[in-house]
């Protein structure tokens, strides 16, 4: 049983498919009958960018799937090839990444994913039932209860209901171990608005524009990219903030803010379709179930309801396709019914997590407002990864293997190597002056 026809959901259930002989996917949401949005998913209406990484998980789950995306409209860019990518003054060295950002809207993603599921025989996806706990005991989760009363039997449930995920208190009800949790205080907020987009039109000369923020002294940033229908969805971020745009004349203040002005230029000569979407996430969260030394059987969170990480970096659907993915390689292993499984799937799921929770806070703490239990050595890294930064925007190497860790495709030691290390000296300095 899967609670949540999330990202997540959908990616484990799928797996679940292949391993049990009946699925069923509840969601409280009257789920919509095509790629529409979804006020159950706050987020839904702001930019989802799929990493290479997170494409390449989910053609394993849903093969064809990127294809099938394009064809509908969405867009796949080279990182740097086809984008704009501006930090610290300047836009990163123009090359061939070989990573690439499959840029479309929430609701496409979303129903691509659940019409694909809805076709699989042995699973059911019911709308409309939303799920108030858990039975069973401390020790095994037999099952899921609704706020229908109804007891809902199962050999396995996967919570994937999201960053409000409400694992800790279903456990605490059942009197089983709670996780420790880290949480990394952001105060993030997104300030997102859908324009129309000329054929061929372009934003500071590419097919899409990043300006990230530059910490410690500017923590704004925006993103302009294309999605299907002809738009183009245009999104102002920044950390630590106040109020958001949610005007015309603020939204554009805000564009014209930023230390790289091709965004506002955009803003300034598009047309607008709709409003503007709003949505604050106040601070990052990690649930250490793998330290646990007494998992209930049974049971399982995937996604955001066991990592959720700060969305400028576009990790949370790679790390929920992820953590599916380890899900059915433990299955494989020990079946569902083992004692072992839901451990070993934790520890799995903390190696799928680690390094993007590590990329994403530890980006965070470069900020001095942030706040939360902050890694040895993360300062030191972040006057490096700033390094890098600078160096990306004349190096074509730096820049690409820059590109290949935020997309997950190589890890991050691969920017601590003393050949890339000495790389990355000499051509920072060459960019300071």
């Amino acid at each position: 049983m899967v609670i949540g026809a999330s990202i997540a959901g959908l990616c484990t259930a799928r797996v679940l498919a292949e391993r049990f002989d009946h699925v069923l996917v509840v969601d409280r949401d009257n789920l919509p009958a095509g790629p529409e949005f979804r006020s159950a998913v706050p987020q839904g209406r702001h930019g989802h960018g799929l990493l290479e990484t997170g494409q390449r998980a989910l053609e394993q789950l849903f093969p064809g799937v990127t294809a099938e995306l394009v064809a509908a409209g969405g867009v796949r860019l080279d990182h740097l090839a086809d984008s704009r990518v501006f930090q610290y003054g300047h836009p990163f060295r123009h090359t061939v990444s070989e990573c690439h950002f499959l840029s479309v809207t929430r609701p496409l993603l979303e129903w691509s994913l659940r019409r694909r599921v809805l076709g699989l025989p042995n699973v059911i996806i019911r709308p409309s039932c939303a799920a108030i706990g858990l039975s069973g005991d401390a020790h095994r989760v037999t099952g899921v209860r609704t706020a229908d009363s109804e007891v809902l039997a199962a050999d396995l449930v996967a919570d994937c209901t999201g960053p409000s995920g409400r694992s800790d208190r279903w456990l605490a009800a059942l009197g089983g171990p709670l996780p420790d949790v880290s949480q990394v205080k952001i105060g993030a907020g997104y300030s997102s608005r859908m324009f129309g987009r000329l054929p061929g039109e372009r934003v500071g000369g590419a097919a899409a524009a990043y300006v990230l923020a530059s910490p410690p002294g500017s923590p704004r940033g925006a993103n302009a990219v294309p999605v299907e229908g002809d738009r183009w969805l245009i999104g102002l971020h920044a950390l630590h903030v106040g109020g958001l745009p949610d005007d015309d004349a603020s939204f554009l203040d805000f564009a014209r803010s930023l230390p790289d002005p091709s965004i506002a230029e955009l803003v300034t000569r598009a047309e607008p379709m709709g409003a503007i979407s709003l949505h604050r996430f106040p601070a990052s969260r990690r649930r250490h179930f793998e330290r646990l030394t007494d998992v209930p059987v049974g049971f399982v969170t995937v996604g955001d309801a066991l990592c959720t990480f700060n969305p400028v970096y576009g990790q949370g659907m790679t790390s929920a396709a992820l953590q599916a993915l380890a899900l059915g390689g433990v299955l494989d292993r020990f079946g569902p019914r083992e004692a072992r499984t839901a451990a070993a799937y934790y520890a799995a799921a903390a190696k799928a997590v680690e390094v993007p929770w590590t990329l994403a806070a530890g980006g965070d703490f470069a900020f001095p407002q942030t706040r939360g239990p902050k890694p040895r050595g993360t300062d030191m890294v972040n006057r490096y990864v700033r390094g890098v930064a600078l160096a990306a925007q004349v190096s074509a190497p730096v820049a690409k293997a820059f590109a290949s860790v935020a997309h997950l495709a190589k890890p991050p030691t691969l920017l601590f190597r003393p050949s890339m290390v000495a790389r990355v000296a000499a051509a920072a300095l060459r960019s300071r002056t």
